[in-house]
């Protein structure tokens, strides 16, 4: 079964229905505590075990190390209470999508999901967002179910607030200050998680992800839509950036256009991949045309298998 596309983003039904959506099928097909899973290898010392080929070298049990003459590294284990942090991007690429829903509306869907898999046990979640606008949207970080619903709902006010009603922005004025808010004020070790399109140039926010990951865990969550990676063949399109404004006529069938198209973007692709591991991040992609719940209890139970195996980031 693939998840429903959430309805047009605002309506309290709605959000209503994208929680209950969220709910059931992250409880059923991810079953047991889930704290911990996204967040790493947590500060609290646990046991140790021999060195594996990757493990972070910063962990390495030394005492254990000379006594055996055989490398250990030490385990943590999550810490009991945990911090999140969201960085939504809702600037105006966001408001494109030309599958089951636009790109805006599946970063409410990724927020819904963020935020209860990481809500319970008394976690505090707490949110940064770029609507658009001149300031960005700051949420509390608070515990409670009560809580983690307001931030939901403020992330769906702003969306039909805004729409494709927003006035075009300099593309240098989105991602960059929204990650930095994360970092700024310092706050407790914990997990950030920057949910967004990256279409800005990575140079323009590399640093501020590797200054985030430093202190927290960090996990980028890309929303893609399919004719960002492949033009199809439909005569000439007018193109508009939702960014600046600009509009450019497009001979979509163009075969050696459609290929220079796809090029680029698979190396924009890329260059944001590097980006995100470089600064030691973990990444997941979710697409407007696929099952973005599948997607994401895929990615989860693969972070669940890995700390199973005692892997580090």
């Amino acid at each position: 079964m693939a998840a429903a596309a959430p309805e047009r983003a605002g309506g309290e039904a709605a959000l209503r229905r994208l929680q209950l959506l969220v709910n059931r099928r992250l409880d059923g097909l991810l079953q047991g505590d889930y704290l911990g899973l996204l967040p790493g290898p947590g500060s609290e010392a646990g046991e140790s075990r021999e060195y594996r080929a990757g493990d972070d070298v910063r962990r390495m049990d030394w005492p254990v190390t000379a006594r055996t003459t055989v490398p250990h590294v030490r385990l943590t284990v999550a810490d009991r209470e945990l911090e999140t942090w969201l960085a939504v991007d809702l600037s105006p690429s966001l408001d494109f999508g030309t599958a089951r829903m636009l790109k805006r509306d599946l970063v409410l869907a990724a927020t819904a999901a963020m935020t209860h898999l990481t809500v319970r046990g008394g976690n505090r979640v707490g949110a940064v967002i770029n609507a658009g606008g001149a300031e960005l949207v700051r949420r509390p970080a608070r515990s409670g179910r009560r809580e983690a619903q307001g931030l939901l709902r403020t992330v769906a006010r702003l969306i039909e607030e805004g729409g494709a009603a927003r006035a075009p922005q300099h593309p240098a004025d989105s991602l960059a200050p929204l990650i930095e808010a994360l970092n700024s004020p310092p706050r407790r070790r914990g997990l950030a998680v920057v949910i967004s399109d990256f279409l800005d140039p990575p140079e323009r926010w590399a640093w501020q992800l590797r200054k985030l990951a430093t202190r927290h865990e960090v996990l980028a969550v890309e929303v893609l839509d399919p004719c960002e990676l492949e033009l199809p063949a439909a005569g000439v399109l007018e193109l508009r950036d939702p960014e600046t404004g600009a509009r450019h006529e497009v001979q979509t069938g163009d075969r050696d256009l459609r290929r220079r198209y796809a090029q680029a973007a698979q190396r924009q692709r890329e260059l944001i991949a590097d980006a995100v591991r470089t600064a030691g991040a973990r990444q997941v992609r979710l697409r407007t045309d696929s099952d973005w719940l599948l997607d994401l209890v895929r990615f989860v139970a693969a972070q669940r298998h890995r700390r199973t195996r005692g892997g580090s980031r």
